[in-house]
Formats: C-alpha cells, structure tokens, sequence
C-alpha cells in the first residue's frame, strides 16, 4: 500500500479541523453562559438611603468586632496563606517556595524569602507585587463587607426586580481593578448573602458569588469560608480572628 502524502493545504485544513474541534464547544458554552447571565450595570441612588443599608450590613455582622481584631489569618483556595497583623499593617504572603512581609505602611521596608532565604536579587519588586496583588484579590473575598465605607467607595441603593433592597458599592480608588463594581443582595437579617460582580477580571458581567458559611472567630470578627460562582467553590480555609493584647 503505498505511503499517503500529505500536502501543506492538507495539513493546515487538518490543524484548522482540530482548533475548530476544541474551540467551538467552548465558544458555544461562552455563548450561552453570555446570553443567560449577562447584564447591565444597573443604576442607584447615592446618598443617606444607600449608606443606611450599607451600615445595617455592618451591624449585622458585628463590625466592631471586626476593627478590633489585631491579626487575622487564613489560606484561599489552598494556594495562597496569608498571616495579617491588622493593627500593625502588616502581612505575610506564603506561595509554593516564597514568602513575602508587606509593609503597607512603607512598602520600602517590604521582604522577600525564597526557601526562607532573604532574597534581594533583581526580580524583589516583582515578588512583592505578586504578594500584593493576591492578598488584594484574596482579602476582598475574605472582608470585603467591611470595606464599603473604604476611601474612594462610591455606594448606591437598587431595587431589585422582586422589590428587594441591594446595595450597589463602586471601588474608584485604590485596590489592583479601581472602577469594579459589586452588587450587594441580603437575607432578611441585613446580612450578606452574595453579590453580582462588574469587574475588569470577569467577561461576564453580573455574575454572582455566593457568600456563605460564616464563621464567628476568637476575636468575634464574622468571616466567610465559602464562595460559589456558576459551578466553582472559592473555599477560606484555616481562618483565625485573634485580639493580640
């Protein structure tokens, strides 16, 4: 039997057979999650309205208690672990071999180890941005709640389509994404139980999260330990909430 040949046109139309194999179902899938869960950035009214149900939330989930807490400590997904020392701002970042000590108050004074060797070596800077960019993505989904009367956070009041009260928070400043924006929605008690997210990350907008399985720690701070988005779970695992005095 003779040996089939195999022409450059032929060979393209078999590598354009293949992308089209494996992307299409994917396109399709992206389709359909766009058409079914997309939606507009909806508008609210800023003012006294929108702050009062934001304070609820707030007292719903003993704020006090959570600005009192010296040290908080957590893992994201079981990829990233972080030990912060709230009060004297400060956070360890741990990540396969590296760690990194920010310093929020003077980045200069932030350190970077490798294999728990002190490293100052050209790529230190990248390291700590690395370290910072985490723990800004994975301490939004551990305390954002707390963060809507932050500098620069725009909050507005949206009724829903069942009538319900949401609280729209808007982030201008600060943070990795300024301009991310997170619909709040609550159970009955003003506590949150999720939120729809705009967001430069995420091509979908308003997809919702879920905010749940709340755990009270030593220092009575409330903090979440799990998330759900479409068909993942973001767990927080090794929660600690500590008074160091």
């Amino acid at each position: 039997m003779a040996k089939k040949t195999y022409t450059a046109k032929s060979i393209l139309k078999i590598i354009g057979g293949i992308i089209i194999f494996f992307t299409l179902p994917t396109l399709l899938l992206f389709g359909f999650m766009y058409l079914k869960y997309n939606e507009d950035l909806p508008t609210g009214k800023l003012g006294a309205d929108a702050d009062q149900l934001a304070t609820k939330m707030l007292k719903s989930l003993d704020v006090d208690a959570y600005l009192n807490t010296d040290y908080l400590e957590w893992t994201f997904k079981n990829m990233h672990h972080y030990k912060w020392y709230k009060s004297d701002q400060v956070c360890e970042v741990y990540w396969d071999d590296f760690s990194v000590i920010l310093d929020f108050e003077d980045s200069s004074k932030s350190k970077v180890f490798v294999l728990e060797q002190e490293y100052n070596g050209i790529e230190k800077q990248d390291y700590i941005t690395k370290a910072q960019n985490y723990f800004n993505n994975d301490s939004f989904w551990l305390v954002a709640p707390y963060k809507v009367f932050d500098d620069g956070v725009e909050r507005r009041l949206v009724k829903t389509e069942d009538n319900k009260k949401a609280l729209l928070v808007t982030y201008t400043s600060g943070g990795t994404t300024p301009g991310d924006s997170y619909l709040w929605h609550f159970g009955d008690n003003g506590k949150p139980i999720s939120f729809q997210m705009w967001v430069d990350i995420l091509p979908i907008e308003g997809l919702e999260a879920t905010w749940e399985n709340w755990t009270v720690t030593e220092s009575g701070a409330q903090l979440p330990s799990f998330h759900k988005l479409l068909i993942l779970g973001i767990e927080m695992t090794d929660l600690k909430g500590l008074n160091l005095d």
